[in-house]
């Protein structure tokens, strides 16, 4: 699994401001809904559920929020970048401007957790991260996240 198959271009925004963690979610909800086709109140609630059993701020400024949907064929994701963090309940206690959702069907199990874990490893790069918040387009933004890192140094 790649960020190309996780990730279309048209699911990457910059966004000014969330003015709370639950706004966040709508504007995630409403950028999976048009890149996807999902249901964004489904996608919200969804969303929300899963932060009930514990943030998915991983630190750094960055979050993962993650649902499993009714719906969903495939693993797939939407990347939004702030250009002003928001609280998120991190481990960190740090708010977040990196986010990445994850949206998976309702079965699926070893796919989802091969997507997390790639999407936790890639944002887990401090470098990677200061090169995404340098660029507030979403085009260019889109290409950092699906080059191929294969090739570079570990």
């Amino acid at each position: 699994m790649t960020f190309l198959e996780l990730l279309s271009p048209q699911a990457v925004k910059v966004v000014a401001a969330a003015s709370s963690k639950k706004r966040l979610m709508h504007d995630i909800a409403e950028l999976a809904e048009t890149a996807y086709g999902l249901q964004a109140p489904r996608v919200v609630e969804a969303l929300m559920e899963r932060e009930s059993l514990g943030p998915t701020g991983v630190g750094h400024g960055v979050a993962l929020p993650h649902a499993r949907l009714h719906g969903v064929d495939e693993v797939r994701g939407v990347f939004i970048l702030l250009e002003k963090p928001v609280e998120f309940e991190s481990v960190d206690r740090q708010p977040v401007d990196v986010i990445l959702a994850l949206f998976a069907p309702e079965d699926a199990g070893v796919e989802h957790l091969k997507a997390l874990a790639l999407v936790s490893r890639t944002l887990r790069d401090g470098a990677l991260c200061t090169k995404l918040r340098a660029n507030p387009d979403p085009a260019t933004l889109h290409t950092i996240l699906t080059e191929d890192r294969s090739s570079q140094a570990a």
